[in-house]
C-alpha cells in the first residue's frame, strides 16, 4: 500500500486499520487507559488504534460529515464534527491528557490559535507535520524550479490543501513564539518501502517528516 500505509488488523475487535508509520510511533508514546484527543481525526483509524491497543478514551473533531460517520460506523461516538480554526474553547484547561495532530496544522488558516489550544487543554500534545526543507524538496525546487512533488506532498500546487508548509527549524521557532516548550522531537526519514527511521544527523535536510511533543511554556513575550 502506497505512502507506507498498512491495513492493521486489530486483536480482538477483528477491525481493519490504516496506518501510516509515524501513526505507529505515536501510539508507542502514549500510556495506557490515557484521555487522547485527535484533531482532524479522519476517519478514525489512529483513534480506533489507540482505543483497542492502549484503551484510551478517544475523542476526536473532524470537520468532514463523511469522516465523522465513518467514526461513528467505527464505534467512536467521541468524534465531533467541528472546525479546528475556531480553536477548543469547550474544554476546560488541562482536561486531556494527549491531544494529536497529525498533518493537519498545514491545512489550517490559524495554526498558531490552535497550537496554543491544544497546550492549553492538553498536558501534552503530539504534533506531526511533513518537513518542507527535506533535501528532495530543495532538489526539486533547485533544479526545475517548480514546487516540488514528493510522497508526502503528493499534490499539484493548486490541488494541494496545504496553506502552511514548514520545516523542522521555522516549527521550534513557531513553537518558542507561542510559548510552547519542546519536550522532544522525532525527525523521521521514510524509506522506499514505508519505514521510519530517527534523524539526528542534519534532520531538517535528511528528515521528511517530524513529530514534536509539546507542553505549555512561558507565556510568550508580547
Amino acid at each position: 500500500m502506497g505512502g507506507g500505509i498498512e491495513e492493521v488488523r486489530l486483536p480482538d475487535t477483528g477491525a481493519v486499520v490504516r496506518l501510516t508509520p509515524e501513526h505507529k510511533l505515536i501510539i508507542g508514546l502514549i500510556e495506557e487507559g490515557a484521555r487522547v484527543m485527535d484533531l482532524g481525526c479522519g476517519e478514525g483509524d489512529l483513534l480506533l488504534a489507540l482505543k483497542v491497543l492502549k484503551k484510551v478514551r478517544a475523542e476526536g473533531i473532524e470537520l468532514s460529515d463523511a469522516c465523522v460517520q465513518a467514526c461513528v460506523a467505527k464505534g467512536l461516538f467521541s468524534v465531533h464534527h467541528g472546525d479546528l480554526d475556531e480553536g477548543l474553547a469547550d474544554y476546560p484547561a488541562k482536561s486531556i491528557d494527549y491531544v494529536i495532530s497529525t498533518n493537519t496544522i498545514q491545512v489550517l488558516h490559524r495554526p498558531m490559535i490552535l497550537i496554543r489550544e491544544m497546550a492549553r487543554v492538553g498536558k501534552r500534545c503530539i504534533v506531526s507535520f511533513p518537513n518542507f526543507a527535506h533535501w528532495l524538496v530543495r532538489l526539486q525546487l533547485f533544479l526545475k524550479g517548480r514546487m516540488p512533488k514528493t510522497e508526502k506532498l503528493p499534490y499539484e500546487w493548486y490541488e494541494t490543501l496545504n496553506i502552511h508548509l514548514t520545516t523542522i527549524v521555522d516549527f521550534r521557532d513557531f513553537c518558542r513564539k507561542a510559548g510552547l516548550k519542546v519536550l522532544r522531537d522525532i525527525p523521521l526519514r521514510t524509506s522506499p518501502s514505508g519505514a521510519c527511521t530517527e534523524v539526528r544527523f542534519l534532520p531538517n535536510l535528511r528528515a521528511d517528516t517530524a513529530i514534536f511533543i509539546l507542553a505549555e511554556g512561558k507565556p510568550p513575550a508580547d
